[in-house]
């Protein structure tokens, strides 16, 4: 994966319709006025960004509830004329169901590992799905076929999907700005399957952090059984990436104000209040169980204990957003903060000294700037979060590099702030030790780790990452498009059945297992129905038709499963051919059972450890499937063997592949592509037609000549010309050709 970091050239043509929880602007009424304040938060500021190069609409609840219908136009067309903002209006119900409700009392603590704070309640769901269909309808009422969506956060991830069934043809990222659990978490939630659907409706799913996205693949391997190859899924013959795209911060705002006179005097102020020579932590907070203050607050405690030298030397500043005060969780964190700060103050203070600085209200952030201006200490401690863009705020506004930050290793800005003093939250000697080496550390070392991480932080700001997420969008709906084209279409039909009807020589090159019939769980169990049967003896009579089925089966399964078809037929890839039903059997290679005995024990191993798979022997080769096993289990423990069997037959004639859900160890220099030679040159052919599924049949269309039809069944990488979504639309395929 990797965040895909392209330049900033790209954008889109047509309409940008963002979807959010909220608007970028906030209603509220004021002494019976109502007044519009646009939001002064970094993903407002990096989506107005992009207002600057092409047209933005915005939808999302504006934070108000009208008190009647005229007010509710009122707002709804000064929103839309002078904002481009289309307002949800949600009720008072929907808010306390799906805002605070399912969103916050289900999916927040569930996504930041607090399984035991998580509530599971069917009329929640419903209003959750409910209020995404409300969000939906407002964007069918301005959106068009090549409209580009960004939908955002946990509150709208079934979202995707009803657009995606709307608009199949659509532009869509969607972007999560808090953790995904591991998929051990995620299976907690009764409604986990609808989730994931609702999120894959999208062509781009974003995160913070490669950690939040690799959990996301886990649990889509887990539950749905959907795998992924660097990041990217095929959902419905639709492609998905998944990637990470860490947020930051809006730099140019944060120069303007660090310049401005104001600020710095409030920095000077600041300073010359807790006295020069002391020194100052700071550490600012929404009032959320998330943010680990107790475990902070007991840290500190502890270290003025432990250290008395420090007493009356260093300032704990504490900035608290009030939040959800209403909420019984949030009363009980409110009331444990509130006594343990007493006991800090009571204990060490002094009349000439307050440890712990207490500010329990929200304050602007030309003011918040200023605290982390004079802060030499930033301690950002959550138990978890999705990014934590204080951090990033402290470490931008050290212009001065004189400044150090401790960070948890639970945050998402960790893995971009490495040069941090990392500690974890629940090890309250690990952050003591930090405070202390954080006071003591020199000048150079401070200066040192804060420009690497400056440096970083300027680079990555909010609006490259408002762009790079953009035109990540754009990437994948080209490969899309490139795919797109090469799908077996009504032209591209028309053209190959033309071509069918005008030639008298035809070779015919069918995979079986995934092309002619699907996959089963049990091998033994995908034998021949009686309608491909007769497809296949309806193809066969025709003089013009030369029938290969090309498989990787064992030869004795195929004579007795198509054995009464008048066909060619190629065993094991390659290593049997029988040129026609009348002939014998012909072996392609020479057999060497020593190597079995070496390789068999491995796989053995494997079919053991692994729960549902198991292992094959033909004359030629050994496989091993995993077709039944639990789908995560069998991707890993799958590239695990290969990794392990591929070392192991370095420099031997023994060829290894990865097939669909299978394993294969067979002798080198035997494969599709060469048996299809032995077809291929015995006539001048004037059309041809491969079909086949996955990676051994990629040796086949290699082979072919560049005017042969060659059709993959399913989409991803491959050699062919054409795609076709599965077996059954090929059988569709070859029904009209045979009535030809």
């Amino acid at each position: 994966m990797g965040s895909i970091l392209m330049g900033h050239n790209k954008s889109i043509h047509h309409k940008l319709i963002v979807v959010s929880n909220r608007l970028p602007v906030t209603v509220s009424r004021k002494k019976g006025k109502i007044k519009f304040k646009e939001s002064p938060g970094g993903l407002a500021t990096g989506l107005r960004s992009l207002k600057q190069k092409q047209k933005v609409l915005f939808i999302g609840w504006p934070g108000y509830i009208p008190r009647n219908n005229k007010e509710k136009i009122y707002i709804r067309d000064r929103l839309i004329k002078e904002h481009q903002c289309y307002p949800v209006f949600l009720k008072r119900s929907e808010l306390d169901k799906y805002y605070y409700g399912f969103s916050n009392r289900t999916l927040w603590p569930l996504f930041h590992y607090f399984t035991s704070y998580s509530t599971f309640e069917e009329p929640e769901w419903n209003a959750y799905k409910k209020v995404n269909r409300k969000f939906f309808k407002e964007v069918l009422e301005i959106a068009d076929p090549d409209s580009t969506f960004w939908v955002h956060d946990y509150h709208l991830m079934l979202l995707p999907k009803l657009i995606r069934t709307a608009l199949p043809q659509c532009s869509m990222g969607f972007f999560l700005h808090i953790p995904f659990p591991s998929s051990e978490i995620f299976r907690v939630l009764p409604w986990r399957t609808e989730i994931l659907e609702g999120l894959l409706g999208a062509d781009l799913l974003g995160f913070h952090t490669y950690e939040y996205a690799r959990h996301f693949l886990s649990s889509a391997l887990r539950l749905l059984g959907y795998e992924h190859e660097f990041g990217a899924i095929s959902v419905n013959n639709r492609i998905v990436r998944v990637d990470n795209f860490p947020m930051g911060v809006d730099i140019e705002k944060n120069n303007q104000l660090l310049a401005d006179p104001e600020v710095q005097k409030e920095t000077e102020e600041c300073r010359k209040r807790l006295g020069k020579n002391n020194k100052i932590i700071l550490s600012v907070d929404r009032l959320d169980y998330s943010k680990g203050i107790p475990h902070r607050l007991r840290a500190f405690e502890s270290f003025l204990a432990k250290n008395r030298k420090w007493r009356g030397k260093i300032t704990y500043i504490m900035l608290c957003v009030p939040s959800r005060t209403q909420v019984s969780q949030y009363k009980q964190l409110k009331k444990e903060i509130d006594r343990l700060v007493g006991n800090i103050n009571g204990k060490f203070g002094s009349p000439s000294w307050t440890p712990v600085n207490y500010i329990f209200r929200s304050r602007p952030f030309k003011k918040l700037i200023s605290l982390y201006a004079a802060a030499d200490i930033a301690l950002v401690t959550p138990v978890r979060d999705g990014m934590n863009l204080v951090a990033k705020e402290y470490v931008a506004a050290k212009k001065d590099n004189n400044g150090v930050l401790i960070l948890s290793g639970t945050a998402g800005a960790a893995e971009e702030l490495s040069e941090a003093l990392i500690v974890n939250v629940h090890n309250k000697n690990e952050i003591i030790e930090s405070i202390k080496k954080a006071l003591t550390m020199s000048s150079k070392e401070k200066t040192s780790r804060m420009k690497v991480m400056r440096k970083r932080i300027l680079e990555y700001d909010i609006k490259h990452w408002t762009q790079s997420f953009i035109n990540s969008i754009i990437e994948t709906k080209s490969i899309q498009d490139s795919r797109e084209k090469r799908k077996l279409n009504p032209d591209w039909k028309k053209e190959l059945m033309s071509q069918y009807q005008k030639s008298r020589k035809r070779l015919l090159l069918f995979d079986y297992d995934g092309t002619l019939i699907s996959y089963s769980k049990k091998p033994e169990d995908a034998k021949p129905d009686n309608e491909l049967k007769r497809l296949l003896i309806s193809l066969s009579k025709s003089s013009s038709n030369k029938l290969v089925v090309i498989s990787g089966r064992d030869r004795n399964t195929m004579e007795k499963w198509l054995g009464d078809i008048p066909c060619s037929m190629v065993a094991e890839h390659g290593s049997w051919i029988k040129t026609s039903q009348k002939d014998k059997w012909e072996k392609q290679a020479e057999l060497q059972f020593p190597w079995k005995n070496r390789i068999k024990p491995i796989l053995k191993n494997y079919e053991s450890r692994v729960p549902g798979s198991f292992v094959e022997e033909k004359e030629f080769g050994l496989a091993w499937h995993y077709r039944n096993a639990s789908p995560e289990l069998g991707y890993i423990r799958s590239h695990e063997l290969f990794d392990n069997l591929n070392e192991y037959l370095a420099n031997t004639d023994l060829q290894l592949m990865h097939g669909n859900k299978v394993i294969e160890i067979r002798i080198a220099g035997i494969n599709k592509g060469i048996a299809a030679q032995h077809f291929l040159k015995k006539k001048q052919w004037d059309f041809i037609l491969a079909l086949g599924d996955d990676w051994t049949d990629e040796e086949l269309f290699k082979e072919l000549p560049p005017n042969a039809y060659s059709i993959k069944i399913g989409y991803g990488p491959t050699q062919a010309r054409l795609f076709i979504e599965s077996p059954q639309a090929c059988r569709s395929l070859l029904l009209d050709l045979s009535k030809i």
